[in-house]
């Protein structure tokens, strides 16, 4: 069962296992419910920012691609070579920096892309993880967007994900309320359970 740290924090309050998620495993492990794994989501976008691409030159070695001089919030604008074809100047994208590792255990680094400096990677939803296919990067609306600012933030990818096995004996759990009651007893707090009004 997929359990979210946000969800859960609805009903009990549990802002304190964001920093230490694995505490949270082992007493569910010992209750019982077994952990099998988890994913943190905004660890999971550490290094990966807005950023605004203030200038774009075609690359003197190659015609598919494209230099871009882009603002991420840093003292000065980051070049990062890009072979995608729907940018433009004043476009606001996502970009992973040097230190960034996408799905599929992709690290970013700095490098030099037919004689010219990289310093990231400009992103597309597939890349990210967020598609199972993009037609070029990702371009953002911009809506109090600021350069340097954590996509975690932006499209609300702070959660925690657990994978919980639940045993045939514990239907209980098989909800985010039956976990918050049981996390209720285990953390001796109050369980606030707001009744639906129709």
């Amino acid at each position: 069962m997929k359990l979210s740290l946000n969800w859960l924090s609805d009903y009990i309050d549990v802002k304190e296992f964001y920093k230490k998620p694995e505490e949270l495993g082992r007493m569910l492990t010992a209750a019982g419910l077994e952990l099998e794994g988890y994913v943190n989501q905004s660890e999971q976008f550490k290094n990966v920012v807005v950023g605004k691409i203030e200038k774009l030159d075609k690359h003197s070695n190659a015609d598919k691609l494209t230099v871009c001089q882009v603002d991420v919030g840093a003292s000065e604008l980051q070049q990062i070579v890009c072979g995608a074809k729907n940018h433009k100047q004043g476009d606001w994208v996502v970009a992973a920096l040097p230190g960034a590792v996408l799905p599929g255990d992709f690290h970013i680094k700095k490098s030099k892309i037919r004689g010219e400096l990289s310093l990231g990677m400009l992103c597309s939803e597939k890349e990210l993880g967020l598609s199972d296919a993009s037609a070029g990067i990702m371009i953002l609306e911009k809506k109090g967007l600021k350069p340097g600012q954590p996509v975690a933030k932006v499209f609300d990818l702070n959660d925690v994900i657990f994978d919980i096995s639940v045993t045939p004996n514990r239907a209980d759990c098989l909800s985010h309320v039956g976990l918050a009651r049981e996390l209720s007893c285990l953390l001796n707090r109050k369980l606030s359970w707001k009744k639906p009004k129709l």
